[in-house]
């Protein structure tokens, strides 16, 4: 790696911790609500820019790319429907938790049913999201570490729960909301730079078409797909559209 490299290495996490830190000394929490809830008075880009940072992980930016290469742009349909569901995020589900006066939806079983549902939906999302998405998120880091920078794989991985781990615990819902916004623009703008770097590489968007065949730009696959068929996309995806978008934790 080059000076440079170690640079914007360097120059990413000093950004992120001096987010924080800002965030920490600016704004005082006097109850656990300023702390667990932002003061419940963040305004709409952030929230927008964190619900962005929060879904789009290396399972998106690595697994996506992987699976459009195998299968083609039909592996977009569930993003794409995102735009739609958040809709009904916004419209439907928000004003009826803002009326019932809920924040998680194990704290609407519990008032609808009892406490044993709650803690129910509370373990199955928690044992769930450390099996899948925090442990590839923290699998993936681990990898960066070991390929780009040369430190032990599970050193790494320390490192990327430690970091998090340190704004998040002294800063509360208010840091991790606007270092969300910064790393927004990361992703967005790594995304981008990788996109068109690889475009150059490969001669241009009508070359990539030309390579992948008319069958990779087809978004609607037959009924005998074995990864993505139209009556999954139909049928299926939706349903899994509002659980994430309207009721899971993770971006509820």
């Amino acid at each position: 790696m080059s000076g440079l490299d170690w640079g914007v290495i360097a120059g990413y996490f000093v950004a992120v911790f001096a987010v924080a830190w800002w965030v920490t000394r600016r704004e005082a929490r006097d109850s656990s609500a300023d702390y667990f809830l932002a003061g419940r008075n963040v305004g709409w880009f952030v929230v927008g820019a964190s619900l962005f940072a929060s879904n789009i992980g290396s399972e998106h930016l690595v697994g996506l790319a992987g699976s459009g290469f195998s299968s083609g742009l039909a592996v977009g349909h569930f993003e794409i429907l995102a735009s739609l569901i958040l809709l009904i995020l916004g419209w439907v589900f928000v004003p009826f938790y803002l009326r019932s006066g809920v924040y998680t939806m194990p704290e609407f079983l519990e008032r609808r049913y009892s406490g044993g549902a709650r803690w129910y939906l509370a373990v199955i999302s928690v044992v769930g999201y450390v099996l899948t998405k925090i442990s590839a998120t923290i699998f993936a880091g681990g990898v960066v570490f070991e390929a780009v920078m040369g430190i032990d794989f599970w050193t790494g991985a320390v490192i990327v729960v430690a970091a998090t781990g340190v704004y998040t615990v002294f800063g509360g819902l208010k840091a991790v909301l606007y270092t969300d916004l910064l790393q927004m623009f990361v992703l967005i703008g790594g995304a981008i730079a990788v996109t068109l770097i690889g475009l150059d590489q490969l001669g241009g968007w009508g070359q990539a078409t030309a390579l992948a065949g008319p069958e990779f730009m087809d978004m609607w696959k037959p009924a005998s797909h074995p990864e993505f068929p139209w009556t999954g996309i139909i049928l299926g995806a939706p349903i899994l559209g509002v659980w994430y978008w309207c009721t899971d934790q993770f971006i509820v």
